[in-house]
This record gives C-alpha cells, sequence and structure tokens, in this order.
C-alpha cells in the first residue's frame, strides 16, 4: 500500500492505493483537486474564516495527555483552519496549560504521523496543521469510470 500526498495552494489530496494501482490513481489527481478548489472556494473557506478566532470547545480530562488535547482541538471546528505551533500553544495556555514549545511540537509531529491531523509547509515556509478529516471521493480503476460528485 502506497500513499501520497499532494499539496497545490490551499487544497490538499491524499491517495492510498496498492502500488499496481498507483500510476492509475495519480492520473485523476489533476480533476480531483480541481473538483475540490471549486468545493474549497464556494463553501468551506467562508465558514473556515468566521470560525477562525474562536476558541475551540472541548472537554479537558484530568488523565488527557498533551496529544490527548491537541487531538480534541483539531478534531474541534477550531483545527479545519490551518493552525501554526504558536496558535496551537496559545490555545493551550487559554485552557491553563503551559506546555514547552518543543513537547507540543513533538506531539503535532506525533499526531500528524499517525495520521490523525495534517501538517504541512505554508508558502512562507512555517509547518501547518488541519484536520485530518477524510474527504471520499470514489475512483473506481477497473472499469475507468470516476465519481468527482460533490455528494
Amino acid at each position: 500500500m502506497v500513499r501520497l500526498r499532494v499539496r497545490i495552494g490551499n487544497v490538499e489530496v491524499e491517495i492510498e492505493a496498492e502500488s499496481e494501482k498507483l500510476a492509475e490513481v495519480v492520473e485523476t489527481i489533476p480533476r480531483v483537486i480541481e473538483k475540490l478548489k471549486v468545493n474549497v472556494e464556494s463553501r468551506s473557506l467562508p465558514i473556515q474564516q468566521k470560525k477562525e478566532n474562536q476558541l475551540p470547545q472541548i472537554s479537558i480530562e484530568k488523565s488527557d495527555s498533551l496529544s490527548d488535547i491537541i487531538e480534541k482541538l483539531f478534531s474541534s471546528e477550531w483545527g479545519l483552519s490551518e493552525r501554526k505551533l504558536s496558535e496551537v500553544r496559545e490555545v493551550l495556555r487559554t485552557y491553563g496549560l503551559n506546555y514547552p514549545k518543543q513537547s507540543v511540537a513533538v506531539s503535532l509531529l506525533r499526531l500528524a504521523k499517525a495520521g490523525k491531523i495534517r501538517r504541512f509547509k505554508t508558502d512562507s515556509g512555517d509547518y501547518a496543521y488541519t484536520s485530518s478529516t477524510p474527504t471520499v471521493i470514489g475512483v473506481k480503476l477497473d472499469s475507468k469510470e470516476e465519481d468527482l460528485s460533490d455528494e
């Protein structure tokens, strides 16, 4: 199984396929990205911009680790917008949690490697993080039919 992640502008596509089918899947990337750009521009961005300044509403338990708390942050609506390390630390501070920068950075990296959040470089060269909620777009490789509808 091969996993491929492509980011163009503010659109990111992650594909997972058997290595034999990877070439066929890669051919669909431009169409998928165009479809996602239309969806993002028409629906997602206004919602994300409205929610950007709001603090996430999460419940923190005494037994929650730093990774658990960060995962909760990105599972909320707050995690739909791209967030930098400094923003994550600031939100943690609002909950009274003062973690060292390095601890938060390591937790973010581990969550990204586990596929629980997404990590990518911004145009300015900094890393940013978002929720990893999967968007499913069906692609039938055997019959060469594609379903790129926005259901």
